[in-house]
């Protein structure tokens, strides 16, 4: 009896190293890049910037997606490496109450509520999602590369309460 089960667990043992899990390849992901020596520099204007929306009412919010008071502001890189020929922003800050392509208004004592800001591109209609890159634009060595954007306050909600409607974000550079 005491051979039986040895036997039956050599086998089984036995069976577990032979038996193998199978694997098989459904894609593959090449990572590629470039380490450079130096990027473009932020211009100090560029860098940190208060940009004055205006004033809006309330009324015109009629619904969710309304949008009011399209603003230009600008990124300038300058100091260019040749190596660098294209280059793309990238917006990231706390996403508006329902509409996280939208940058929420700060919370600050009185603050507005049912609208978030949204980046375009330069034309105004093209919505750059926040934590997504910008169109990349090209980029010159020796000069001012100057990328405009356009902000805009937008409803995300049928009902805006008045208030201060002031908004953070930050921003990266993507090299291409």
């Amino acid at each position: 009896m005491k051979l039986r089960i040895q036997k039956t667990m050599l086998l089984a043992g036995a069976s577990l190293v032979i038996s193998s899990t199978a694997f098989a390849a459904d894609g593959t992901i090449n990572f590629t890049g470039t380490v450079t020596d130096q990027t473009c520099t932020v211009e100090a204007g560029s860098a940190s910037q208060t940009i004055p929306m205006g004033n809006v009412s309330a009324k015109a919010f009629r619904s969710v997606g309304d949008t009011a008071l399209p603003t230009k502001f600008n990124i300038a890189l300058v100091s260019c490496p040749d190596t660098v020929k294209k280059a793309s922003i990238k917006f990231d800050g706390i996403y508006a109450d329902g509409n996280t392509t939208l940058l929420s208004l700060n919370k600050e004592a009185g603050a507005a509520t049912g609208i978030g800001v949204a980046l375009y591109e330069a034309d105004g209609t093209t919505q750059i999602p926040m934590a997504s890159f910008s169109n990349a634009q090209s980029v010159q060595k020796d000069i001012r590369n100057v990328f405009t954007y356009v902000a805009k306050y937008m409803s995300t909600s049928g009902t805006v309460t008045v208030g201060p409607a002031n908004a953070t974000t930050q921003f990266s550079i993507s090299y291409n």
